[in-house]
């Protein structure tokens, strides 16, 4: 068995969502000692900050950090901007363009965010729940830019430089459909009535169930046999 003493660092992006509590319990599973990283963004769906807090304590981490930086400034999204989330968008329609509720660079900002983190800790290892298969379009969410940005980071960095600390990102979901990443969750242990995917969500963290991440996070339950612990606002 593993101990507290042999795990290895590793920064792990927690948003509160069903993927990011998946790759926290993945994370786990695999012997690292997991540094939970959030981001209070400026989002619109803010209650994932809160699911966020629930799975780090449900699942388990060394530290659990949230940092704040306001991407409202720049907007540009529907999750950052008074712009309306597309709804009741079919399949064909999620597959066709990048939509509104991209954030521009967020994934860079975040990933920037963690290096410097592991850095401090000492930690080579990052991971986060991007995912190029059941997802939204979002650039950010490709192998190729999770490639760049891992050879970016070994080149940007004291650590790395010094040849003491070479970094590897973990995208342990990226090729992964919605339902074969609960399935994984389940089999870990992760409480998916914890999480809160939403991009809408009420003001008490009800799914609005219309969004895309809503009804690709309900395909991925229904093609499992699963009811979503989580009910959609009536």
């Amino acid at each position: 068995m593993t101990t507290s003493t042999e795990m290895k660092p590793a920064v792990v992006l927690l948003s509160g969502g069903l993927d990011s509590a998946t790759v926290l319990a993945i994370a786990k599973s695999e012997g690292y000692a997991p540094y939970a990283l959030s981001f209070s963004y400026g989002q619109r769906h803010a209650w994932e900050l809160e699911a966020a807090q629930r799975v780090a304590a449900s699942l388990g981490v060394v530290e659990h950090r949230i940092a704040s930086i306001d991407l409202r400034v720049f907007g540009g999204s529907a999750l950052t901007a008074d712009l309306p989330v597309p709804k009741d968008r079919d399949l064909s329609e999620m597959a066709r363009g990048i939509p509104i509720t991209y954030v521009p660079a967020r994934n860079t900002i975040f990933l920037s965010f963690a290096l410097a983190w592991a850095e401090v800790l000492g930690a080579n290892h990052i991971f986060l729940g991007v995912n190029a298969l059941d997802y939204s379009g979002y650039p950010d969410c490709r192998p190729e830019f999770i490639a760049a940005f891992e050879t970016m980071a070994n080149l940007a960095t004291k650590a790395a430089v010094e040849g003491r600390q070479p970094l590897t990102i973990h995208t342990p979901l990226i090729a992964m459909t919605k339902a074969q990443i609960i399935v994984k969750g389940l089999e870990l242990g992760v409480d998916y009535a914890l999480t809160s995917s939403c991009y809408d969500p009420s003001p008490t963290g009800a799914p609005c169930g219309q969004c895309d991440s809503c009804l690709l996070r309900q395909k991925g339950f229904r093609e499992i046999g699963f009811e979503d612990p989580l009910r959609p606002v009536l």
